[in-house]
């Protein structure tokens, strides 16, 4: 036996397939329809119920198009619903554009420090090899955001709006991937000399990005006059402000306050714990992404708590399972693909995870949920793939599938128990660069599921 695939063993497979009838008429359905039509379970769209006895939205859905902006568009979809309040407006957008633009500016000034502090590893060293391959990517985490937020202010979305790189970032990216790659082997080089060589050449490389984030992306505003009519057509003017005055003035929330539970039922994630991941971050000097890890009945505590009491939720989970477009649904059991394929699958969270077969994928917003005798059944979430996909942009989760597939959420601090919050001060473990955790942050360009 020296583990060739022989001619026989193929012989064997063939004449199995061909011998049962439902294998064969699973091949005739699936090469006809997609296979999601075919496994789909009628017992759960049978049960399908969009209500719920908390819902907090009342506005239209926003759109990343085809960009990995979702962590964006989630913070500032938070963020919105207190300017909304504040002015009256019936709709409101932050520009997502300009929160992208500066992220991308920042997170290349991020990789080049890492890129220095790795000068003296070999280009095969993993982490340097992980650094160079997820470098420019559009994703990003919670603290991150709160980062952006801090530094560089929020802008409504008329004074810095969408460009065609902005809602398809694929081209634009794989300009800055060459430029920083290509600025990498001279900061390495210059690194050989000193440090201080290094951060002159990573000023000239920073000067290049820059333009061609301002080329594809235009530039950031200054300042802006802010003014507005509101849903009872009453005109308002509040003046020549900052980015930084404009977020100070209207955002309600206590950004920097919010931390990210996660759930990691790894058993090398102990709960209880604090984590970090090794070059996870955007702004340099910036507070760093940092997760207490619960058990899941605690993240559904706070955010049915924070929903029950008028607050959103930022969250983080792996989207393409288990999930329908047509139908607006999340279920854990939607489709049936062990009686379709006659074939186990049977990996829980944790094995899944250590095997590569779910991360962090996606971050969305939690604006409802359904609570029967304190029991969460279902959830409402705000989406940002346009008002085309899902009810109008929004879906419905339900319980079994935020126990599989939900990893996060951002929540106040001050609305932990309070052996939570002491937990929150303990010196984080660091896991490697490449741990599943951090994936929500090197997303690349994904397609929204259903295209």
């Amino acid at each position: 036996m020296d583990g060739t695939l022989a001619a026989a063993e193929l012989e064997q497979l063939r004449k199995e397939f061909t011998a049962n009838p439902g294998y064969r008429l699973a091949q005739n359905a699936v090469t006809r329809v997609t296979v999601d039509d075919v496994a789909i379970n009628r017992e759960i769209l049978n049960t399908i119920d969009h209500s719920l006895s908390t819902t907090l939205d009342d506005w239209k859905a926003t759109n990343q198009e085809r960009s990995g902006r979702c962590w964006l568009f989630a913070g500032l979809n938070l963020l919105r619903v207190g300017v909304m309040r504040k002015t009256g407006l019936k709709e409101f957008e932050f520009s997502q554009n300009h929160a992208m633009f500066w992220d991308k500016i920042e997170r290349a000034n991020y990789f080049l420090e890492a890129i220095i502090e790795t000068a003296g590893r070999d280009l095969d060293d993993r982490t340097v090899a992980f650094l160079l391959e997820s470098v420019a990517s559009d994703g990003g985490q919670w603290n991150m955001f709160a980062a952006l937020v801090a530094k560089h202010g929020l802008v409504p979305k008329g004074y810095m709006p969408e460009t065609q790189s902005s809602s398809n970032t694929a081209r634009m990216n794989s300009i800055l991937k060459y430029q920083l790659r290509q600025g990498s082997r001279a900061v390495r080089t210059a690194a050989a000399e000193s440090i201080d060589a290094a951060r002159a050449v990573k000023a000239d490389i920073l000067q290049v990005i820059y333009r061609v984030l301002c080329i594809h992306l235009g530039t950031p505003p200054e300042s802006f006059d802010w003014q507005w009519t509101d849903k009872d057509k009453q005109f308002h003017r509040d003046g020549t402000l900052t980015p930084q005055e404009f977020a100070a003035r209207y955002v309600e929330l206590p950004v920097a306050d919010y931390v990210c539970l996660v759930h990691d039922p790894r058993p090398t994630s102990p709960t209880g714990r604090t984590f970090t991941v090794e070059y996870l971050g955007n702004v340099v000097g910036g507070p760093p992404v940092i997760y207490l890890n619960v058990d899941m009945s605690v993240i559904k505590d706070v955010a049915a708590r924070s929903i029950q009491g008028g607050e959103p939720v930022w969250f983080g989970c792996d989207v393409g399972k288990m999930m329908s477009n047509d139908f607006a649904i999340w279920d854990a059991r939607l489709y049936d693909l062990p009686a379709l394929y006659d074939a186990q699958f049977e990996l829980d969270k944790a094995a899944r995870l250590a095997y590569h077969e779910t991360q962090m994928t996606h971050a969305m917003l939690f604006t409802g949920v359904d609570v029967l005798d304190g029991v969460t059944r279902r959830w409402r979430v705000e989406n940002s793939w346009g008002s085309e996909r899902g009810k109008d942009g929004f879906y419905t989760m339900n319980g079994s599938w935020f126990d599989q597939y939900v990893f996060e959420i951002a929540a106040r601090r001050d609305g932990l128990p309070a052996e939570l919050q002491q937990v929150l001060d303990a010196e984080p473990i660091v896991l490697p660069a490449w741990d599943p955790m951090g994936a929500l942050a090197r997303l690349a360009v994904p397609v929204p599921l259903g295209e």
